[in-house]
C-alpha cells in the first residue's frame, strides 16, 4: 500500500516552487490532491506532471484561487470537500516576494510592500488553517506551514518585510499546535534556507543574474555549508515526513530547518544579494 493511500491533501502555491513539488510527492505515494494557485497554465503543468507519475485523473482537482481572497478561500475547501469528501492534510506553501515601486530597500521600503508581505505570507496562511480546521478534526489531521530561516533570531536587512511574516508564522505554528493537538490535529512547519524556485522570476531577476547569485552562493561554504541551492523536492521531502503521521507523530508544533547549513554561520547576510542580482 502507499505511503498516503486513501488521504487527501491540499497543497497551496503548488503551481511552482516547493508547493508544485510537495503535491507531486504526495501524490505519487498515493495522496488524492487539490493543487491550486494563481497560474492556471502552471497549474495544469502540474497535473500533467502529476499523471505522468501514474496518478488517476480522477484523483487531482484543480482549483485556482487567489487566496488573499476569502471567497476564493471558502470554494477551494468546499471544492475539495466536495471531490474528495474529506481532508487529512494541509500544506501551507503559497508565498510572495513583493519589490518596493520605488527601489527601496529594508526598513526604507514603502508600508504598501509591508501590508502586501502580511497579507500573502501571514494573513491567508492564518485563514485557511482556521477554515480548514473542522474538516481536520474529522480526520486527525495534519498542518505543514512553509516558513523560511529568515525567521530565526538572526536579522534579515535586506528582506525584512518578507522575513517578518515568517516569524510571526512560526510563533501561530507553534501556539496552534498546543491548541489544535487537543483534536487530534498536528501542526508543524519547515524553514527552508536557500532554494531553487521561481522566486527571482517573481522579483523581476532576469535567469542569468539568478543563476550568478545561485553559483556564488553555492560557492561560499559561509553562505551554504553544504556547497549547493536547495531543489523544490528536497524541502517536499520534508514536507512529506511531517505530514505523514506514521513517521512523525510526536513532532508537534515544530519548525524543521532544511538549509544546508546555512543557519549554522548565517554568512548570506554578510553579502549585498540585490548587488549580486543586479537590482
Amino acid at each position: 500500500m502507499a505511503r498516503f493511500s486513501g488521504k487527501v491533501a491540499l497543497v497551496t502555491g503548488s503551481s511552482s516552487g516547493i508547493g508544485r513539488a510537495t503535491a507531486l510527492l504526495l501524490a505519487k505515494q498515493g495522496c488524492k490532491v487539490t493543487i491550486t494557485g494563481r497560474n492556471l497554465e502552471r497549474l495544469e503543468s502540474t497535473k500533467q506532471e502529476i499523471l505522468k507519475n501514474g496518478t488517476p485523473e480522477s484523483d487531482v482537482l484543480v482549483v485556482p484561487a487567489d487566496l488573499n481572497i476569502d471567497a476564493e478561500q471558502d470554494n477551494l475547501l468546499h471544492s475539495t470537500i466536495s471531490k474528495f469528501g474529506h481532508l487529512d492534510i494541509l500544506v501551507n506553501s503559497a508565498g510572495g516576494f513583493f519589490m518596493d515601486s520605488e527601489g527601496k530597500t529594508g526598513v526604507h521600503q514603502g508600508i504598501d510592500v509591508f501590508d502586501k508581505h502580511i497579507q500573502t505570507n501571514l494573513r491567508a496562511i492564518v485563514m485557511m488553517t482556521q477554515k480548514a480546521i473542522p474538516h481536520l478534526k474529522k480526520t486527525k489531521g495534519e498542518v505543514v506551514n512553509v516558513s523560511a530561516i529568515g525567521a530565526d533570531h538572526h536579522g534579515n536587512p535586506q528582506f525584512i518585510f518578507d522575513a517578518m511574516p515568517k516569524a510571526a508564522l512560526n510563533q501561530f505554528t507553534r501556539s496552534a499546535a498546543l491548541e489544535l493537538i487537543r483534536d487530534g490535529i498536528r501542526v508543524n512547519s519547515v524553514s527552508p534556507g536557500f532554494v531553487n524556485t521561481g522566486f527571482g522570476a517573481s522579483m523581476g531577476v532576469s535567469d542569468e543574474s539568478w543563476n550568478k547569485m545561485i553559483d556564488f552562493m553555492s560557492s561560499r561554504k559561509e553562505c551554504i555549508p553544504y556547497g549547493a541551492v536547495a531543489q523544490p523536492d528536497q524541502i517536499a521531502q520534508v514536507i512529506a515526513f511531517l505530514a505523514d503521521r506514521t513517521m512523525s507523530s510526536y513532532i508537534i508544533g515544530q519548525s524543521i530547518v532544511v538549509d544546508g547549513g546555512s543557519s549554522l554561520v548565517m554568512g548570506l547576510d554578510a553579502h549585498d544579494l540585490t548587488e549580486l542580482m543586479g537590482l
